[in-house]
């Protein structure tokens, strides 16, 4: 299966515009052959956790919010990411998978909240999983990928590909995204699918270089360090 690392900037809080970006890179992903496409962390509002605080019209209502209309139909599976209302007062900061049909096929919400996500977010409780064209998928976000044993049991799970919706900024993002991901992958013999911001991005500045490693750690296909787009790569063998 090919699957897409998209990189974007984002619009400040704003989740139509951002909505139409994704949409257009899922579009590209397809076009260059990608059954899947994975998305950077709060892809729908960029990392505003201010505005995610003060203005609960930018959580996402549920899976079939109109507003993930144009990414739904773009003819490719995607897993995107956006806070999402829950059943308490704060929402989950939250990956969303569909089909190529636009049909939702799992949830999976943040487990590890990094800073002041801790109160803008309510933390997840349980790990993240589907099935696509045969292969078994893990997700996390972000911070989450910092805890082995996260991956750790998707690999004994049976997942061969694990997703990763981040932001990791210029100074020690750039370090930290070179060596978490390839750990991952080579640690737990996993796909892993980094997903990243470029450009500004609430308070940082993302560094882009979306990214696929293979399971020895090899690098597959990597992004600049600025310029919106998408990177693909084949995953999944045995």
């Amino acid at each position: 299966m090919r699957i897409a690392a998209a990189q974007l900037t984002c619009a400040p809080a704003d989740v139509p515009a951002n909505a139409a970006r994704a949409a257009a890179l899922a579009v590209r992903a397809r076009a260059e052959g990608a059954e899947l496409v994975v998305f950077p962390e709060l892809t729908l509002t960029g990392y505003e956790l201010q505005a995610l605080a003060g203005d609960s019209g930018l959580w996402l209502a549920g899976a079939d919010d109109a507003r993930l209309d144009a990414v739904r139909s773009a003819g490719t599976a995607v897993a995107v990411n956006a806070a999402l209302r829950g059943d308490g007062p704060l929402p989950a900061l939250a990956t969303l998978v569909y089909d190529a049909d636009g049909a939702h096929v799992t949830t999976y919400a943040k487990q590890h909240l990094y800073g002041h996500e801790r109160g803008v977010f309510a933390p997840g409780t349980a790990d993240g999983r589907f099935e696509l064209g045969g292969i078994r998928f893990s997700l996390g976000v972000c911070f989450d990928n910092h805890f082995p044993e996260l991956t750790g049991r998707a690999a004994a799970d049976g997942c061969r590909v694990h997703l990763a919706s981040s932001l990791y900024g210029t100074g020690d993002g750039i370090a930290e995204r070179a060596t978490v991901y390839p750990g991952i992958a080579e640690e737990h013999g996993l796909y892993v699918v980094l997903a990243n911001h470029t450009g500004p991005a609430g308070p940082w500045t993302g560094c882009g270089g979306a990214a696929v490693w293979g399971p020895g750690g090899e690098l597959l296909a990597e992004a600049d360090d600025r310029t919106p787009g998408v990177v693909t790569a084949v995953v999944g063998a045995a």
